[in-house]
């Protein structure tokens, strides 16, 4: 059984009401396969082939677009749906009662935040990005990839096998044939489903290179000759060692040895696509694997070169291995699924072989985090990460080692709040718990939190003096003061005492601390 979007099964009614062939194939058909067997793989990412022109399928799909050289129509999820014949029915979403075990600072909770916060307020992080696009592409015939990465001519293909041929994995060269009576009657609902099951009656599987068994085997394997394959296009490359993590398969010999001799043409990728694989990897699973698949192969030292300068670098103290293990160790161990957070933890130590020195024979590592932020941020500008990662990023190597102590007055937990940002405590703290953890520490100590907690505290200070425990009638009416400046004094007098001591916004202690106010005015 396979659980297809609506969206996919109107897209083949519509090329073959029109007389067309219309296949799903690539990573989408892989990972409907993948599915049926797990739920937790997801459809996210569906492409189509057929026979007709460019133009044609434009003619078919109103407000698709055609923006390549590669006959590649692409239609937005949001248009589709405004073409379906009949209505959609979207499932009724169940609410389910969110906790913040996990989350320190809950800004949807707090009621109030402290005036000297307000400029840490978190801006909307970035998400990796995932297609909400359908690409419907004509079969096609790649010319030769003098440039290593795009053909220098595509022609129109004849048949589904040859567009099948061209592509890069054995699992990404499988096409899906629905028959013509199941679209049909699904489309003549009354009502449409927004998922739409399909028995193993109603549908077909083309395998004409074997996919289907290397992808029972757990294997990744080019089509055809892997040289071949990689001189192509040396992005394909990446795209092996992600499928490997994301997927949790293995590299086929053969084209493992072809990553090796081919991981120079890494230089002819743009940083864009590098990183936008980069990122994948570390939001997998396995992102500690993936830095070590990365390494093996050679192709870290094209991707983060400074991370290997890690290796040997003894570090003293609490720690049992050298920087690049603990790296290593402190990403595993990180609890942030975020590939932003996961990647600042990775490089969190990547100033120390720059500032490595020998006191009394003790490795010491002084202002790593400085010259880390700096090394850090220039890794993200290389890898095009946007101007707000970079700057996340940044912050997360500068300020984790960050040390608290009881006697620390609030003021100082409020500075440290306001230099990390509220939106990057969360994140700040996933990365000390990877940090300590990657050390051989334990997930947390008292300190921290302690810590922790008074951060929330400092959440919840009173923020004007209309919080107070007390107001100007009640001045007038326990200490009888008059209306007037005097009376807005003692009321600032008492907000600011309160700021720096919560403790005191209580009507007893107010009132007797505007006594005393009131007296040093006479």
């Amino acid at each position: 059984m396979l659980s297809l979007d609506i969206e996919s099964i109107y897209i083949i009614h519509t090329l073959q009401k029109a007389g067309f062939d219309a296949f799903i194939v690539g990573g989408a058909v892989r990972d409907l396969l993948l599915s049926a067997k797990s739920p937790h793989t997801k459809v996210t990412d569906y492409d189509f082939t057929t026979n007709a022109k460019p133009e044609e399928i434009k003619a078919l799909f109103p407000d698709s677009f055609y923006e390549n050289t590669f006959g590649t129509v692409s239609i937005t999820r949001t248009h589709l749906r405004e073409q379906l014949p009949q209505t959609l029915t979207l499932p009724t979403t169940q609410v389910i009662p969110t906790t913040t075990d996990t989350k320190i600072i809950d800004l949807h909770s707090a009621s109030k935040i402290h005036d000297s916060l307000q400029n840490a307020m978190p801006e909307k992080k970035e998400q990796l990005k995932t297609k909400d696009l359908f690409e419907i592409t004509t079969y096609r015939s790649d010319g030769a990839y003098t440039n290593h990465r795009h053909p220098d001519a595509v022609t129109w293909g004849q048949s589904l096998g040859e567009d099948l041929e061209r592509r890069d994995f054995t699992i990404n060269a499988l096409a899906l044939s629905i028959l013509k009576e199941s679209v049909n009657k699904i489309l003549s609902q009354a009502n449409l489903p927004e998922l739409v099951s399909l028995s193993d009656t109603e549908y077909e599987v083309i395998d004409h290179c074997d996919g289907l068994k290397d992808l029972s085997e757990g294997i990744i394997k080019t089509v055809g000759n892997p040289n071949k394959r990689f001189t192509e296009d040396g992005l394909r490359i990446l795209r092996a060692l992600r499928f490997s993590v994301q997927l949790n398969m293995q590299i086929e010999e053969a084209t493992y040895q072809a990553i090796e001799k081919h991981v120079h043409l890494l230089g002819h990728i743009s940083a864009e696509r590098v990183r936008d694989e980069f990122l994948k990897m570390l939001a997998s699973e396995y992102p500690r694997e993936a830095i070590e698949l990365l390494d093996a192969s050679g192709c870290l030292h094209h991707i983060l070169p400074e991370l290997l300068d890690g290796k040997g670098v003894t570090q003293g103290g609490h720690h049992t291995s050298d920087v690049w293990e603990h790296s290593l160790s402190a990403l595993d161990h990180c609890p942030s699924t975020d590939p932003i957070v996961r990647l600042a933890t990775l490089l969190h130590d990547i100033g120390k072989p720059a500032t490595y020195s020998l006191i009394q024979g003790e490795p010491t590592f002084y202002n790593h985090e400085i010259v880390g932020s700096r090394m850090a941020k220039k890794i993200a500008k290389r890898l095009k990460l946007s101007k707000q990662q970079t700057e996340r990023i940044f912050i997360l190597v500068r300020y984790h080692m960050f040390y608290y102590q009881p006697e620390n007055t609030d003021a100082s937990i409020r500075r440290f709040m306001r230099k990390v940002g509220l939106g990057n405590i969360d994140d700040i703290l996933d990365l000390r718990e990877g940090d300590r953890l990657g050390s051989g520490a334990k997930k947390t100590s008292w300190r921290l939190e302690e810590m922790k907690q008074r951060m929330v505290e400092q959440l919840h200070q009173p923020l004007e003096i209309r919080d107070l425990a007390i107001n100007g009638h009640d001045l007038m009416e326990q200490l009888d003061m008059k209306p007037g400046p005097e009376l807005g004094t003692v009321l600032q007098h008492l907000f600011e005492q309160v700021l720096e001591n919560p403790e005191l916004n209580t009507k007893d202690q107010l009132l007797k601390l505007a006594q005393e106010i009131q007296a040093s005015f006479h």
